[in-house]
């Protein structure tokens, strides 16, 4: 379990395609700190299992179904990538429960200044995810706990602040770039007992 506090910021080393799945090795410090094969570290809100370990990098497997729902099939050598080490029972929880299990990928709109250093940020969810996001609600935006601000059916906004800004990767994407989701799980679960409906 994470919580959406990036720890680091973190460069893709190398990505390596498999016939089934593919490999990336990410270049780091901090995470590393206490890691060991078969750790789990969240690479951009991913939950991955660390195979290799290194004094600088780890490298981990990407199954089909991470690069089909996630962003990091996306990844290219030297993209900067948001990492955290899951939650220890005895840490304070700064930002809200994240799995690490990534719902889907939402668009970037706009990224846009607000004044001193702030900035409002504007994404499109897939449709089936909206209905998991209210105001004032908890998402993962590419591993990052943001408080959504505002929701109009599949446009979502957030204000992002400066300290958010400069220490993930937020401040690199441009319109039209792939974002990973996590839905809070709470709603998942409660919309499954209310409805008697599996979420998806």
């Amino acid at each position: 379990m994470f919580t959406g506090i990036v720890q680091e910021l973190g460069k893709v080393a190398a990505f390596e395609p498999h016939t089934a799945g593919a490999r990336l090795r990410i270049r780091c410090k901090q995470v590393l700190g206490d890691a060991q094969v078969g750790a789990s570290i969240a690479v951009n809100g991913t939950c991955l299992t660390a195979v290799i370990l290194t004094e600088d990098s780890f490298a981990a497997d990407l199954a089909p179904e991470t690069l089909q729902r996630t962003n990091l099939g996306n990844l290219k050598t030297g993209a900067v990538v948001n990492l955290e080490r899951p939650l220890r029972a005895n840490d304070r929880l700064d930002g809200h429960f994240v799995l690490g299990h990534v719902d889907g990928t939402a668009e970037l709109l706009s990224l846009e200044q607000v004044g001193d250093d702030n900035w409002w940020l504007r994404i499109r969810v897939p449709e089936e995810l909206k209905r998991y996001l209210v105001s004032k609600g908890s998402v993962a935006v590419d591993g990052i706990s943001l408080t959504v601000a505002r929701v109009n059916e599949d446009l979502v906004e957030f204000t992002i602040i400066p300290h958010t800004y400069d220490n993930t990767t937020l401040h690199d994407y441009k319109p039209g770039a792939r974002l990973n989701i996590e839905v809070d799980i709470l709603a998942k679960h409660l919309e499954k007992l209310v409805s008697g409906r599996s979420p998806s």
